[in-house]
């Protein structure tokens, strides 16, 4: 659903141009395919700088990793199952059935997003309609309250992907200027995880820490990298973004925590990426009644 909400202004601008439906519909399916495309050339890209890399930086983790590991056994008591590196105990299990498993459910879950999608764009499933016949009960009120989620989604998924996309292009960057290893994985990865709100910022800074102790010897040039990538995180996720998104989507930071939790535990991962604009969906109707606005209200933290 939000993936064609915002690819509905350019339905609407190709119907001005009287443009068929089938036709429109073949062009934004054109543009996300084009879309997808670029984001499996970049995943190829990062892949294959992680597998052209010469062995020297697993070296380095395997080192790095048995003393520590020496040092939590000496100081903890506890003791390594065998003698083989704790790198390589780490990696030990086979993930090849998981992996299967894991590009199935993708596959799966892309299908049925571009089925929706279309279904969509084709007004197969009108959503005016079924606000109009379930919850709102009145014409104007549905349309009001459609046009206002439109444009409240769209806004919100406009600003979070530049957000994350240039919040992605720092990381990548602060990689590049203090040579730590694979800078275009790191800044897809912080472009992707960005998208979880909240907790996305945080596992980006806390893995790209942990992996530049492996490469930076530990003095002030990876005290410097990490003061940078957190930096890179506070200035679009805690500054322009809020600026750029408004009041509208002003969440309690409770509702946050819970509605990533139980997204979630429903959804797993696409659950964490859609738990706020779900949120947001939720709010901007109970806002339409009177009855139900300080529900609305409690969701924001706003406090009257």
């Amino acid at each position: 659903m939000f993936i064609a909400l915002l690819f509905l202004p350019i339905m609407r601008w190709l119907g001005k141009k009287n443009i068929p439906k089938p036709i429109s519909i073949l062009i934004v399916v054109l543009i996300i395919a084009a879309g997808m495309k670029i984001g499996v050339e970049l995943i190829q890209i990062s892949s294959r700088e992680i597998l052209n890399s010469d062995t020297e930086f697993f070296s380095k983790a395997e080192e790095k990793f048995d003393n520590l590991f020496l040092l939590a056994q000496e100081t903890f008591g506890f003791k390594l199952e065998d003698k083989e590196s704790v790198l390589k105990q780490f990696i030990a299990k086979d993930n090849i059935g998981d992996s299967i498993n894991f590009i199935q459910r993708t596959l799966t879950m892309v299908l049925m997003t571009t089925f929706f999608v279309v279904l969509w764009l084709a007004e197969s499933i009108n959503i005016q309609k079924v606000l109009n016949s379930t919850i709102l009960k009145q014409r104007h009120t549905s349309l009001k309250t459609f046009f206002k989620i439109e444009k409240d989604l769209i806004k919100f998924i406009k600003v979070k992907f530049f957000i994350s996309l240039a919040t992605g292009i720092g990381t990548g960057l602060a990689c590049v200027f203090f040579d730590v290893s694979f800078p275009i994985f790191w800044g897809l990865f912080a472009f992707i995880i960005n998208f979880v709100q909240m907790v996305g910022s945080i596992i980006t800074v806390i893995l790209l820490s942990i992996f530049a102790f492996i490469e930076l010897d530990p003095t002030s040039t990876l005290f410097f990298f990490i003061l940078s990538i957190t930096g890179v995180q506070v200035l679009f996720g805690s500054i322009l973004e809020p600026i750029f998104m408004g009041k509208s989507f002003s969440l309690n930071v409770i509702t946050v925590l819970v509605m990533l939790m139980l997204w979630g535990f429903i959804w797993g991962v696409p659950g964490l990426i859609m738990a706020i604009p779900i949120t947001v969906f939720i709010k901007i109707i109970l806002d339409q009644f009177p009855e139900t606005k300080v529900l609305s209200d409690i969701l924001s933290g706003n406090s009257k």
